[in-house]
């Protein structure tokens, strides 16, 4: 790409509720007048504990992470790639922005490997979880083929991407929506990464937003128990971002979208914590 696209990425929380998604879509139809180029990267958690619990399947997850069986996998591609993802690009499109549904594995954008057992953070002993079919982004950023974007994005369309991989061996894969924007935002030389929620960004112990932080203190947040769950793989993926050559990485609670958007163009937002690269100053 030329151009430097942003990289926005929007958890399930936005997209299961009519009001929250208007918010989202009205969000991005700003943004995508205005910004180079947008890419975007969802969720569907709660909508896939949903139909798991429907079918009768137990949930189980780990630092964020779902560890996911077949029958796992089969409801989350459903769930993520049929129904929420057709959705949001409905919404889209109805607004005037011209998106694009699709999955890691079209064109291979999200080509991934089966993840390694999963260490709990904070455990000492040792011990070690097997996430199924849970895969991560290829680690060499060669791998993995982004000229679909490419051109999507340099004609004017949106591409809208339902977290789920593809492996060498043509296997569908479970990835976490944070793990895969980030690695997409360092692929594609992102700006910027925008990660959007349901919370005002990364809170501290007592509960307020910390705005600021430098790549330094993401390891700090998980070490000393400040962020936990799902918060652990948002920083890590805003780590990898960081490192992929991303300018910045913000993450915004997306219900309001004035914040979104301040986000998205300004870097910064009373709901957000913006993270800066390590050649950065905090001053």
């Amino acid at each position: 790409m030329t151009r430097r696209p942003l990289v926005l990425k929007f958890g399930g929380e936005l997209l299961e509720d009519p009001a929250y998604l208007a918010n989202v879509v009205s969000g991005i139809k700003t943004l995508a007048r205005d910004a180079a180029g947008l890419i975007i990267v969802h969720g569907g958690g709660k909508e896939i504990d949903a139909a798991l619990k429907t079918a009768g399947i137990e949930k189980k997850q780990i630092d964020g992470l779902r560890i996911t069986d077949d029958a796992t996998l089969d409801v989350a591609v459903a769930v993520l790639a049929g129904v929420i993802n057709t959705r949001f690009v409905a919404a889209l499109n109805t607004e005037g922005v011209r998106a694009v549904g699709l999955t890691g594995a079209d064109a291979k954008v999200g080509l991934s490997e089966v993840a390694p057992p999963h260490r709990a953070a904070g455990d000492q002993t040792g011990r070690t979880v097997d996430l199924g079919r849970v895969g991560i982004p290829v680690a060499d950023p060669g791998a993995a083929d982004t000229r679909l974007l490419d051109t999507l994005v340099s004609e004017g369309f949106v591409p809208v991407i339902a977290c789920i991989g593809i492996g060498r061996d043509g296997r569908l894969l479970n990835v976490n929506a944070d793990t895969l924007a980030g690695h997409l935002a360092a692929r594609v030389r992102a700006s910027r990464l925008v990660v959007a929620g349901g919370t005002p960004g990364v809170l501290d112990k007592s509960g307020a937003t910390l705005t600021a932080l430098d790549a330094g203190a993401l390891a700090r947040l998980v070490s000393d128990g400040t962020a936990s769950a799902g918060m652990i793989a948002k920083l890590r993926a805003c780590e990898h971002a960081l490192n992929g050559g991303v300018d910045d990485v913000v993450i915004v609670d997306g219900r309001k979208t004035d914040a979104l958007i301040a986000a998205a163009v300004e870097g910064s937002s009373p709901m957000a914590t913006r993270i800066r690269s390590h050649n950065e100053s905090l001053a």
